[in-house]
């Protein structure tokens, strides 16, 4: 029989480090929807879609004051809840972090959705789509004024885009949602440009939710997307709306179409 220190590091567990087997609960749920659970099946799902080839990309949730993180360096098709990373909102302190991963590098940007757009959810994907967006925008081949954002109208998933990212569910006459973009509007998501260590993009994403206060996402030139919403059926809703529209685009762009 393991002596107790032993059965501690056997369990995965700390003794002297403020982590207990308590914290283990964080993860454990029967209920698909918990946030462990969720952002594993999450994961999965977007493998499955080219979002979040290899290790890149991941995916947060915020349930009430604790933030759920997938880890870094981990194979997304294969992420499981035991997997995941707990942190305190409130004094960005990690409840439960496995000893043998490593924490998100894009975890001060999910913080940032969180602190600035009270968001619930955030996704980021290395998605081909939102790549080829911002080279095309880089490259000033839809409006040389413009090489910053990314603008389209008039196409009917833009719909799906809620002003902000977490906008109302309010549902108007008609079934139209108060809080989303409509049909005629402009839907524009800036674009900033990537660093060598993602950390880095903290101030820069910042900046881009401040001055675009109806943004639902932020581009990473030649990097990818983060998108968020209220909750993780907002976020996933956006990401694929915007997914759509980013692959749209370029094939209205290779016809010699506008987007605007």
């Amino acid at each position: 029989m393991a002596a107790p220190q032993q059965k501690l590091e056997a369990d995965g567990e700390k003794q002297n480090d403020g982590y207990t087997t308590d914290t283990e609960s964080l993860v454990h749920s029967s209920d698909p929807l918990h946030p462990a659970n969720h952002i594993s099946d999450l994961c999965r799902r977007f493998y499955s879609l080219g979002w979040v080839t290899g290790t890149g990309g991941g995916v947060s949730i915020r349930h009430g004051n604790h933030i759920f993180l997938a880890p870094s360096g981990v194979q997304k098709e294969m992420m499981q809840p035991t997997d995941m990373f707990v942190m305190d909102f409130h004094t960005r302190e990690y409840l439960r972090r496995p000893r043998a991963l490593k924490p998100s590098a894009c975890t001060p940007l999910f913080m940032a959705a969180y602190t600035h757009r009270h968001a619930g959810c955030c996704i980021h994907t290395h998605s081909q789509w939102a790549v080829l967006i911002t080279l095309i925008c880089e490259a000033g081949l839809q409006n040389s004024a413009e090489r910053n954002v990314f603008a389209i109208k008039e196409i009917e998933q833009i719909k799906g885009i809620s002003r902000g990212g977490s906008g109302s569910d309010e549902i108007a006459e008609g079934g139209r949602k108060v809080g989303n973009l409509g049909y005629y509007d402009t839907m524009k998501i800036p674009i900033i440009e990537n660093t060598a260590h993602e950390e880095d993009l903290k101030g820069a994403l910042e900046r881009a939710i401040e001055e675009w206060p109806e943004a639902c996402a932020v581009l990473v030139r030649r990097h990818g997307v983060y998108v968020w919403g209220k909750d993780v059926a907002q976020a996933k809703t956006q990401a694929e709306s915007l997914d759509y529209s980013f692959q749209l685009a370029v094939e209205m762009h290779k016809m010699g179409m506008k987007w605007v």
